[in-house]
């Protein structure tokens, strides 16, 4: 950046303006804000992806670096500033002040069963899914036991099994979806 313009004098103190700021494009990193609601889990060293709009097919890589410990408020919303280091070398794509889309690993579920979770029905605190009723017409109702979320989908901790067929309302391959 530069603060200052043609022909002015600059002397070297304390108070003195920004002349040029020089960035080194081989070390760029995103500055990502994160909800107080989500910050708890995050932690240094978890992997993160991002998009920026100009290359929005191009999912880039990095990890977090830093946890400010300093809230910011924006629009009476308390974010921390998380800094994502960029582990690719993207020089040339990647510019100063680019709008990324951050997705950070909070931590990797192998092997377990997960649904979408439009599939879940939550009534009285207990959750449940429908599937085919044993004569194969109608839904019936089956009590399931979840786990973590990500994203559109839920693990299923207890209730199903691998095969079991649910209904996902609205969902592409007719009124049933095995899973």
């Amino acid at each position: 950046s530069v603060s200052t313009q043609e022909g002015s004098t600059v002397a070297a103190t304390f108070n003195a303006p920004t002349f040029v700021t020089i960035l080194d494009p081989t070390r760029l990193e995103v500055d990502a804000y994160v909800d107080e609601v989500d910050i708890g889990g995050v932690k240094v060293g978890q992997q993160a992806t991002f998009t920026v709009d100009a290359y929005p097919n191009k999912v880039f890589k990095g990890k977090v670096e830093a946890i400010h410990p300093q809230a910011v408020i924006q629009d009476n919303v308390v974010n921390y500033d998380v800094i994502i280091g960029i582990s690719d070398s993207f020089v040339g794509l990647l510019r100063p002040t680019m709008t990324a889309n951050v997705t950070i690993t909070l931590n990797t579920l192998n092997g377990v069963l997960a649904i979408p979770m439009r599939a879940v029905k939550r009534e009285n605190g207990k959750s449940f899914v429908m599937i085919p009723s044993g004569n194969g017409k109608g839904l019936v109702q089956r009590p399931v036991t979840l786990g973590r979320e990500s994203g559109d989908f839920v693990q299923v901790k207890a209730g199903l099994s691998v095969g079991d067929k649910v209904f996902v309302p609205g969902g592409r391959s007719g009124p049933e979806t095995q899973m």
